[in-house]
């Protein structure tokens, strides 16, 4: 079975954990640091605060910017669980927003209709690799976490996503952009904020007491993620070759492609099609043929709590599939995936948007 995702790791990776490995300094130290300091500068920020997962890069950036009980935090429905788990671990109610049907990103029309008095901040994932409209996301008033977990290399008017927000947080689970087995990072450039965060991932050797978290990188995972950064655009080339290749089958079948708009530069994290009818039928057919598919979210956030409405992301969840698209992905199987598409794509998908 072709894997829907897998992590890239060579053997200047496996090198470099030995090394820090056998020099004995497995905890958060030197390596650390440098890893903030290259992610912040591959980003464009001035900072950041590497820590042990995305969902707790997202925690800390929400207490950071005051998030608690009395406040909201506007996020949107397609996305996974995490986003939802960090609002809630402040003490803040999180406010589900539908997303646009053309990018699955959160809809700033939609944000906007939620607004109140009691928003802090709104959280908004780069969903698949395309960048979310930022401008009119970041014309609604509120401090904007951007969520680099599928997005980490793209742009959006020249600009790399992740230094348009407030602040910005990446995943490093095995299967993100990037791989340090889990592990994530809040960047940014305001000072006072990274400093915060900073203080609130450990908990020892502290001259006052407050509630912190044990939410610290080793140096370990942060030597991986340093050799997987500097091959990271090599990844997203990878990334953007296969799904040029998939979007040829579909042209050859005379269907529309996964675009972005002119002013972004997606790195393709997963290559979406948008089915006729329910997704399961073909996630099952490409399974016996060899290829695993996915829903791109397992199930979206108003579904958890048992909300009506938002029609966008209903109906987006019901028929989107995302097939195999990651750099370890070989030619032979490339070819198995391909051939598989161009004979069941026809039955299940008229182009219909």
């Amino acid at each position: 079975m072709i894997p829907h995702s897998r992590p890239f790791i060579d053997e200047e990776d496996a090198r470099e954990v030995q090394r820090v490995l056998l020099s004995g300094q497995l905890a958060q130290d030197g390596e650390v640091a440098r890893f903030e300091s290259r992610m912040a500068s591959f980003v464009g920020v001035k900072g950041a605060a590497a820590v042990s997962s995305g969902a707790a890069a997202l925690h800390l950036a929400l207490v950071a910017l005051k998030a608690g009980p009395g406040c909201e935090v506007i996020v949107p429905s397609y996305v996974c669980p995490a986003v939802l788990n960090a609002v809630l671990y402040t003490g803040a109610s999180p406010v589900v927003a539908d997303i646009d049907p053309g990018s699955f990103n959160l809809s700033p029309e939609d944000a906007k209709r939620r607004l109140t008095a009691k928003t802090r901040a709104v959280i908004v994932p780069h969903m698949f690799g395309l960048p979310a409209d930022l401008d009119a996301l970041g014309a609604l008033g509120v401090p904007v976490v951007e969520d680099l977990a599928l997005a980490l290399g793209s742009r959006r008017n020249g600009r790399r996503t992740g230094s348009f927000g407030t602040l910005a947080v990446c995943s490093f689970y095995a299967t993100k952009m990037m791989a340090t087995g889990e592990g994530g990072m809040v960047l940014g450039s305001d000072g006072a904020l990274l400093a915060e965060i900073r203080d609130l991932r450990a908990m020892d050797e502290k001259d006052d007491f407050r509630v912190r978290y044990n939410y610290k990188m080793t140096d370990m995972q942060a030597a991986l993620g340093l050799s997987q950064l500097r091959k990271l655009t090599t990844f997203v080339a990878r990334r953007r070759e296969i799904a040029d290749l998939y979007s040829d089958v579909l042209r050859a079948l005379g269907l529309p492609v996964p675009c972005a708009p002119g002013e972004c530069e997606p790195v393709w994290y997963r290559y979406v099609l948008r089915l006729d009818g329910d997704a399961e039928p073909f996630i099952e057919e490409m399974k016996k043929k060899g290829v695993d598919c996915r829903r791109p979210v397992y199930k979206p956030l108003h579904r958890y709590l048992g909300l009506s409405g938002y029609e966008v992301t209903e109906e987006t969840w019901r028929r989107a599939v995302s097939v195999p698209l990651y750099p370890s992905l070989t030619g032979a199987e490339l070819d198995t995936v391909m051939k598989a598409l161009r004979l069941l794509i026809p039955k299940y998908c008229s182009g219909r948007q």
